[in-house]
C-alpha cells in the first residue's frame, strides 16, 4: 500500500512511517506544498529499483551504440516502426484472448475509379502520362 503524507507530518511521525515500511512493506509518498517530492520504500524494493535502473541504462547504451552510425531521423523512424509493430502484435494477442474488442471491419472499396468531372480530364491525363 502507498501512504501519502506531507513533509511536516513525515518529519513529526518518522518512526511510525519507518515501521510501516519495514514491517508492512508499505511505501510512503512525501509531498511538499501538495506536490510529490520523495518516497520512502523498504530496502529490498529500493535494491530492485536500482537493479532495474542499471539494466535500463545498459539497454539504452546498447541501443545508442547500435544506432551510432545512423542519422538520427532514420534511427528514430526505425524505432517507431518497431514499436508500432510490437503494439500491433500485442493488440492482436489481446484481441485473441478477449482482452480487447475486435476491430471494426474496413469499409468496402469500389474497384472502379470514380469518373472525372468535366474540365479535369486534361489535367488528369497529364498527371497519368497520357497527354
Amino acid at each position: 500500500m502507498i501512504n501519502e503524507t506531507s513533509a511536516v507530518a513525515f518529519r513529526q511521525n518518522l518512526g511510525e512511517y519507518l515501521n510501516l515500511v519495514q514491517y508492512r512493506k508499505d511505501s510512503v509518498l512525501i509531498k511538499k506544498d501538495g506536490k510529490p517530492v520523495a518516497a520512502l520504500v523498504d530496502a529490498a524494493l529500493f535494491e530492485r529499483i536500482r537493479a532495474m535502473q542499471d539494466r535500463f541504462d545498459a539497454l539504452c547504451d546498447r541501443i545508442a551504440s547500435g544506432y551510432s552510425n545512423l542519422p538520427e531521423a532514420e534511427g528514430m523512424a526505425e524505432i517507431e516502426q518497431a514499436c508500432a509493430e510490437a503494439r500491433r502484435e500485442t493488440a492482436d494477442e489481446w484481441r485473441a484472448a478477449g482482452r480487447l474488442p475486435p476491430l471494426a471491419p474496413e469499409p468496402k472499396r469500389s474497384r472502379r475509379a470514380a469518373p472525372l468531372k468535366a474540365g479535369k480530364t486534361k489535367i488528369a491525363a497529364r498527371v497519368i502520362g497520357e497527354g
